[in-house]
């Protein structure tokens, strides 16, 4: 049986954001508890310069996204897991969005501006304000916990079809998998 498989293209995307994703988050949660130094500077500065990467390449693929179409899901799929399966991706593109918007915002509103890769100055979207500098490192904070959660949920949801229900939802996103 042939498997209908995602674009060479929206594959690439998918495992090179989730990738970016898990070591994006894993530094930002390393680098709050650390005292400030050099290398708490250097790892925010990477942080952010990750933020904006990951924001560009969300956008590409959502503009990918709505000019190829993803497979149709399983016909062996119950409508209650196509919708949960629907609501995820969209909640998923959301917070790829939301979240860099939010680091942003907040860096601009803590009175540091971020330079892309210390070349290219971004606009600061806010004046400094400290008490709406710390509502949005609590917003950007949420977000990246919520991010997390339905990372491990999607991720969850796909093995269960792998080694539960056998069906091709896992095989039609991973690199190298044949039809």
């Amino acid at each position: 049986m042939k498997i209908e498989r995602y674009t060479s293209t929206a594959i690439a995307m998918h495992w090179l954001i989730a990738v970016m994703l898990l070591i994006s988050v894993s530094v930002g949660l390393y680098m709050t508890g650390l005292k400030f130094s050099p290398e708490k500077l250097k790892l925010y500065n990477w942080h952010k310069w990750a933020g904006v990467t990951i924001f560009t390449l969300v956008l590409f693929r959502c503009a990918w996204r709505l000019s190829h179409a993803a497979p149709a899901p399983s016909p062996n799929m119950p409508a209650w897991q196509v919708q949960t399966a629907n609501a995820t991706h969209y909640l998923l593109y959301a917070l790829m969005i939301v979240i860099p918007l939010s680091g942003w915002l907040m860096s601009s509103a803590k009175g540091f501006q971020t330079v892309y890769f210390g070349v290219i100055p971004l606009p600061d979207l806010l004046s400094k304000s400290e008490p709406v500098g710390d509502a949005l490192q609590l917003i950007h904070k949420s977000f990246n916990y919520t991010m997390i959660a339905v990372v491990v949920l999607h991720a969850a949801a796909a093995l269960k079809h792998h080694f539960i229900d056998k069906d091709d939802v896992l095989r039609r996103i991973l690199p190298g998998s044949r039809s």
